[in-house]
């Protein structure tokens, strides 16, 4: 219990710090590390309290973030090899699609027009609305994580965390959703320290003996 409250609290500080805006770029490896050691502390917490869930959810929304993440890659890949393909027949009137020919042509921007930006625009909303939907999945089931975890060890600021958690995934359209899950991971680290590692046995009241029968 103790090592698993350490492991957890540690790791989201990390997760915590390699989440800070603007941060150098190997605040990634830090964020990575505290994410294995926040999991590391739910598989250990799951076993403790019969609880499966609390690793399992958690598991989930990681998975629905990487998928996430890869469907919005594959479709940067596409919307740019064809916008930039659209584009350069429009730059090259006389191109006909040789890469190793467009050296030799001399570039037209006269031909330039709106709808050769457009679609490029369409791609960048598509994967900005792939990431936002896969986000808002991910926090869902760590949401339920860590739902699991406040109702195991009486800690509250779990559910906090997790409303804010999600909150802040929704939020992220405007991008002040990120400053909250900032915050969430922040509380996510004080809820682990807060958990008790001895909790306290309820008081059971002592009935009296009974008293011997009264001689007749």
């Amino acid at each position: 219990m103790e090592s698993n409250k350490t492991l957890g609290g540690i790791g989201a500080i990390l997760l915590f710090i390699g989440l800070i805006p603007f941060g150098e770029p190997y605040t990634g490896i830090i964020a990575l590390a505290g994410l294995i050691l926040v999991l590391v502390a739910l598989y250990g917490f799951a076993h403790i309290y019969k609880e499966i869930g609390i690793f399992h959810n958690f598991i989930f929304g990681i998975i629905a973030g990487i998928v996430g993440i890869a469907i919005a890659g594959i479709v940067v890949v596409v919307s740019v090899l064809t916008t930039l393909t659209n584009f350069l027949y429009q730059v090259y009137p006389g191109w006909n699609g040789d890469w190793t020919n467009l050296s030799g042509l001399t570039p037209n921007t006269s031909n330039l027009s709106m709808s050769a930006i457009l679609p490029f625009l369409e791609g960048l909303l598509l994967v900005f609305l792939v990431l936002w939907i896969f986000t808002i999945i991910a926090a869902f089931f760590a949401r339920r994580s860590l739902n699991s975890l406040s109702a195991k060890t009486g800690v509250g600021l779990f559910s906090t965390a997790a409303l804010l958690l999600l909150i802040g995934a929704i939020l992220t359209i405007i991008l002040i959703g990120l400053l909250l899950i900032w915050i969430a991971v922040l509380l996510i680290a004080i809820a682990f320290f807060r958990i008790r590692t001895h909790p306290e046995q309820p008081v059971t009241s002592m009935a009296p003996p009974p008293s011997p029968p009264t001689p007749v």
